[in-house]
């Protein structure tokens, strides 16, 4: 009995293994999704640089200024961008600008921007709402601030929505607040968003745009629209056909894609290491049957002598071979199930690193037990083999 419980704990802990593997795969895979929530997955930004080469009688380090026809042109040249929200900053790029309210004063970063830029970075709103579309129709002197920017320009607790603050001279009507999602954060937590066309009004920016945050439909290669964006821009620029520098882009496909990589081959990883591992565990049961067979003998030579079957006898051995790895495969599930709490309760926050509820889902733990099972069967094929061979007079005769 003793022997056969140290021969369990092999399975035992081999299905262990296994389920802490999947567990934290899962968990840092849950931990990228946060970290990457709010963020579309199939977006990419264009902006415009100087040239690197010259063209149609332009020097080289001309620089590229788009103007808002370009979004326009692209969404009718190419029927695979779902979302394209113009952009514009004031000031040079990532530049701060003083913000006023009542004496306080913030360094924030000002944006011109379409209510449809809340589709591709998701912003989470504290209080209030983000621009809308009759913002931009009706030129509102509304915006939209950070936590940060709140922090900096209010008194803990003060209400801000319905309260002006004062950019270059001009007032605008704080109507929401927002605060980052602990993810990719590419404007930061303390700026200010007001709508585009209030922008070009009260900052005198004419047609001018700054960059596109562009998504794509799904199914799409993002890289694919991208290459078609810069072919239609560079023919509009004058920009030469192998300037690589004129336009800027960034791919957030290609990040989201490497992260996929990444976590596909630590699972597969985990499978493979588990699975060896619940092998090993198997096959030392599939031993400790050989030993039981070979103990049993003159057992084995009785039923047959009564008019048991090769079938049955066979049957009876790969019963107790599925029943051993089972019932420890369970064991071994039970407490990898707590572990894993331990572990969400731990640092399931995600805060400290991407590990996020470290959980196995139904359908990894059932296609393990499946493969358990049928490795048990399999292994317990060589004991069972070896019952059924044993002659019925010779088994009789030994002592």
């Amino acid at each position: 009995m003793f022997r056969t419980f140290l021969t369990m704990l092999g399975v035992i802990f081999a299905m262990i293994i296994l389920m802490l593997l999947l567990g934290s795969s899962n968990g840092m895979t849950n931990g990228f999704d946060k970290i990457f929530a709010g963020t579309a997955s199939n977006s990419l930004f264009v902006w415009g640089q100087s040239t690197s080469e010259p063209y149609k009688g332009f020097e080289r380090g001309r620089r590229i200024r788009y103007k808002i026809e370009d979004a326009e042109i692209l969404k009718r040249e190419i029927p695979e961008i779902e979302v394209l929200a113009p952009r514009i900053e004031l000031g040079s790029h990532r530049s701060v600008v003083t913000v006023y309210r009542k004496g306080q004063t913030s360094g924030s970063s000002v944006y011109g921007d379409y209510p449809e830029i809340d589709n591709i970075t998701k912003k989470k709103l504290v209080e209030g709402r983000f621009l809308n579309q009759m913002d931009i129709e009706h030129s509102k002197k509304v915006c939209v601030i950070g936590e940060e920017t709140y922090k900096l320009l209010f008194e803990k607790g003060e209400e801000a929505i319905g309260e002006d603050i004062r950019i270059n001279g001009v007032f605008f009507s704080v109507v929401g607040i927002y605060k980052p999602n602990n993810n990719i954060n590419i404007d930061g937590e303390n700026a200010v968003f007001i709508p585009f066309t209030t922008f070009q009004k009260a900052f005198n920016s004419g047609d001018r745009m700054g960059w596109m945050a562009i998504a794509v439909e799904p199914n799409t290669k993002v890289p694919v629209v991208e290459s078609r964006i810069k072919d239609i821009l560079k023919n509009k620029y004058d920009i030469h056909p192998d300037d690589q520098r004129a336009i800027g882009s960034f791919d957030m496909s290609e990040i989201f894609n490497n992260i996929s990589s990444f976590t596909m081959v630590l699972r597969g990883f985990s499978y493979f290491v588990g699975l060896l591992t619940l092998l090993a565990g198997v096959i030392a049961i599939s031993n400790i049957l050989l030993i039981t067979v070979k103990e049993r003998t003159k057992e084995i030579g009785v039923r047959r002598a009564l008019g048991a079957t090769p079938r049955l006898v066979l049957r009876q051995i790969l019963m107790e071979a599925v029943v051993l790895t089972s019932f420890a495969g369970l064991v071994g599930f039970a407490i990898s199930v707590g572990i894993l709490a331990v572990l969400d309760s731990l640092w399931g926050s995600g805060e400290d690193f991407p590990f996020v509820k470290p959980m196995v889902s139904i359908g990894q733990f059932s296609f393990s037990f499946f493969w358990m099972v049928f490795l048990s069967l399999l292994i317990g094929l060589i004991p069972a083999i070896k019952a059924i061979k044993v002659r019925p007079i010779e088994a009789l005769r030994e002592e």
